[in-house]
C-alpha cells in the first residue's frame, strides 16, 4: 500500500509537471503549425562533448580514420612527415638499452643474497627485475658516535664533531676531488637518476635512484661521493646558513622527540649519554662546526673501517653489485690505529626524566597553536625478544591526527582512534610510537590539543598505560593488529627503496636479513600474555615526558605522572 501510494504521488507530480509546461507553451496558429509541419527543421547535431540545455536526446556522431583520405589535402600531408631518430625507432633488433624478454620460468624467485669482500665489505641484494635500480652503501655510524671535544691526532688539534651528520647530510653528492657539486647533479640528470642521503643516531646511508643501463656509472659516482669529498669551508658554512634556517622552523613533533630521547637517556655524572645526545645540530653546536670537523669524523668512523660499511640493492643482479662494490670499496682496508674502534660505541642507560620547551609564538600563525606531549618508557632494542610484540602493541593502539580520510588500513578502528579521538572532541592528535637502537627503545604515546585541555590529554594518555596493564588486550584487536603490521610490512617491501633499505640496515644490524615469510610467522606468533609483559616490564621503569608548545604550564610533572602510574588515576566524579 505504502509502495502504491508513493508510485501513485510520483506519476501524479510528473503529469502535474507536464500540464504545467503545456501550459507555459505559447499557442501557435494552425496556419504556422502547416507550414513547420511541411517544413521541418533539419534534426540538430551534438557532439558528444556539448551539453545544451535540450529536450530531445543528442545525435552523437564519431569520425572513423578510414573515413580520411590522405590524398585529400597532400599539403597537409607533406607537413606531417617526422624523422624519427635512429636510437629510438624499433627495428628488427633490440636496442642494447632495452633489455630482452626472457620466459618466466627462467627467471629466478627473487631473495636476499649477501657476499662479504676480502675486507670485510658486505654486499646485500635482491633481484626484483625492475627497470629501475636502488644501490647506496650504509655506513655504521651516527649522531650517538660524536664528542663535543675530539682530539684530531692527524693535526694535533681539538675539534667539536657535536651536529655533524646533520652537516654531512646536506654536504652529501655536493663537489668531490674529481666532480664540482654542479657537475654531480648534471650527470645525475643526464643518468635520468635521483640521489639522497639520510642519517639517524647509529647509521647513515647514501642513496641513488637510476635507470638500470644506467646503474654502473652512478654507482661509481656515490663511490666517489663517499671516498673523496671534497668539503670546502665555502660549502660548509652555505649549508651551516641552511642548518639555521632548519633550526628556526622545526616541526614540534621532532622537537619532542629530541627531548624524549635526551630525557630518556639522561647525563649520568654530569656527561652526556650518547642516546641521550641530539641528533640535529642544535645551535650551540652549529657554531664550532668546521670542515675539519668533518674530516675528523670521517677519518674514524669510515675510511678506515670496511666491516662498518654495507653496499645495498634491489632491482639489479647481485653479481653485477659485488663486481660495483669490489671496485669501488674492495682497496679500503683497516689500519693500527682503528682497532680500538670497536669500544666506539658506549651502552647508554636508561634515566627517565622530563623535558619541557616553551616556544615563543608565531607571529603569523596558518593555524591554532596546539600543545604536545609525550609519555614514553624503556623497551628492549633490536637484539630484544619483545621487539616485535612491541610492534605489534604500537600498531593495536595505533592513532594519529583528528582529521583522516579513513578508508583501509588507516587505523580508524585502533584503540587510540576509538578511545581518545572519538571520545574527546578537543584531542587534536594521539599517537602510539617506538624507537629502537642497539642496546635498548622507547615506546610510549604522543598527543596534542589546545593547552587548556593539555592536562585531560595527559591523564587520557596515562589511563590507557593502566588499562594495558590489567586488562589483556581482546582477541579482536589482537587480531586486527596483527594484519595490519603483516599488510604494512609487506605493502613497504613493495618498494624498491624501502627493500633497498631494509636489506642494507637489517645486514648491519643483525649481519642477515630475515625474509618476509619468517617475520609474518614472528607476528602471528605474538599473543596477549606477550603484549601484557611487555608492558609491565615497561611500566615498572620511571617514565620519560616531554612537552613542547607556547603554554605549557598546564602539562603535570613528571613526578605528578609518576604518581599517578604507581597509585592509579582517582575515579572522576560527577557530582
Amino acid at each position: 500500500m505504502i509502495a502504491a501510494s508513493r508510485a501513485a504521488r510520483a506519476a501524479r507530480l510528473f503529469s502535474s509537471g507536464r500540464l504545467v509546461y503545456a501550459a507555459r507553451t505559447p499557442k501557435r496558429s494552425f496556419a504556422a503549425a502547416q507550414t513547420q509541419a511541411s517544413s521541418p527543421e533539419p534534426a540538430k547535431i551534438f557532439s558528444e562533448n556539448e551539453f545544451p540545455d535540450r529536450q530531445e536526446p543528442p545525435v552523437i556522431t564519431r569520425n572513423n580514420a578510414a573515413d580520411f583520405s590522405s590524398s585529400a589535402n597532400p599539403t597537409h600531408t607533406k607537413s606531417k612527415q617526422y624523422t624519427i631518430s635512429p636510437t629510438r625507432c624499433i627495428g628488427p633488433e633490440r636496442p642494447a638499452h632495452i633489455p630482452p624478454n626472457v620466459p618466466l620460468e627462467s627467471l629466478e624467485v627473487p631473495d636476499t643474497k649477501i657476499t662479504t669482500l676480502p675486507n670485510g665489505v658486505r654486499v646485500g641484494s635482491m633481484e626484483n627485475y625492475s627497470q629501475v635500480s636502488s644501490v647506496g652503501v650504509l655506513l655504521d655510524f651516527g649522531s650517538r658516535h660524536e664528542l663535543d671535544q675530539y682530539k684530531d691526532h692527524s693535526t694535533n688539534t681539538t675539534v667539536s664533531t657535536a651536529g655533524v651528520n646533520h652537516l654531512m647530510e646536506l654536504l652529501a653528492f655536493q663537489s668531490t676531488k674529481i666532480h664540482s657539486g654542479e657537475e654531480i647533479r648534471t650527470i645525475m640528470e643526464n643518468l635520468g637518476g635521483a640521489s639522497f642521503a639520510t642519517s639517524s643516531r647509529e647509521q647513515m646511508m647514501y642513496c641513488v635512484d637510476v635507470l638500470r643501463p644506467n646503474v654502473n656509472e652512478a654507482f661509481n659516482l656515490l663511490g666517489e661521493v663517499i671516498k673523496c669529498p671534497r668539503i670546502e669551508p665555502a660549502e660548509v658554512e652555505e649549508m651551516k646558513q641552511v642548518i639555521d634556517f632548519q633550526l628556526m622552523d622545526m616541526m614540534p613533533e621532532i622537537l619532542m622527540g629530541e627531548g624524549l630521547q635526551m630525557a630518556g637517556y639522561g647525563p649520568i655524572n654530569g656527561e652526556l649519554q650518547q642516546l641521550g645526545r641530539p641528533h640535529f645540530c642544535t645551535a650551540e653546536s652549529l657554531l664550532n662546526l668546521t670542515a675539519q670537523s668533518v674530516h675528523s669524523f670521517r677519518e674514524r668512523h669510515l675510511l678506515h673501517k670496511p666491516e662498518g660499511i654495507v653496499v645495498s640493492g634491489s632491482g639489479i643482479s647481485h653479481d653485477a653489485l659485488v663486481e660495483l662494490a669490489a671496485a669501488n670499496f674492495g682497496h679500503i682496508s683497516p689500519t693500527s690505529t682503528n682497532n680500538n674502534n670497536a669500544s666506539r660505541t658506549i651502552p647508554s642507560i636508561y634515566t627517565g626524566g622530563e623535558y619541557r620547551l616553551q616556544r615563543p609564538p608565531n607571529p603569523n600563525p596558518a593555524k591554532d597553536e596546539f600543545t604536545h606531549v609525550a609519555i614514553a618508557f624503556e623497551v628492549g632494542g633490536w637484539h630484544s625478544p619483545d621487539l616485535v610484540p612491541t610492534c605489534v602493541l604500537q600498531t593495536l593502539l595505533g592513532g594519529g591526527s583528528s582529521f583522516s580520510a579513513g578508508g583501509p588500513g588507516k587505523g580508524m578502528y585502533s584503540r587510540l582512534y576509538r578511545e581518545i579521538l572519538n571520545m574527546y572532541r578537543w584531542a587534536e592528535s594521539a599517537e602510539a610510537f617506538s624507537s629502537f637502537h642497539s642496546e635498548s627503545g622507547l615506546w610510549g604515546i604522543s598527543g596534542s590539543c589546545k593547552p587548556q585541555k593539555i592536562r585531560e590529554m595527559t591523564r587520557a594518555m596515562v589511563e590507557h598505560f593502566l588499562k594495558l596493564k590489567d586488562v589483556c588486550v581482546t582477541d579482536e584487536e589482537l587480531d586486527r593488529a596483527r594484519n595490519m603490521l603483516k599488510c604494512n610490512v609487506l605493502t613497504q617491501l613493495e618498494s624498491r627503496l624501502v627493500l633497498f633499505e631494509d636489506i642494507g640496515r637489517q645486514i648491519l644490524t643483525y649481519g642477515k636479513r630475515e625474509d618476509a615469510l619468517t617475520m609474518c610467522a614472528k607476528i602471528d606468533a605474538v599473543t596477549k600474555e606477550d603484549i601484557q609483559k611487555v608492558v609491565h616490564r615497561a611500566i615498572e621503569k620511571p617514565p620519560t615526558l616531554s612537552t613542547v608548545g607556547i603554554d605549557i604550564k598546564n602539562v603535570p610533572k613528571v613526578e605528578e605522572v609518576t604518581q599517578w602510574l604507581g597509585q592509579g588515576l582517582p575515579k572522576k566524579s560527577w557530582f
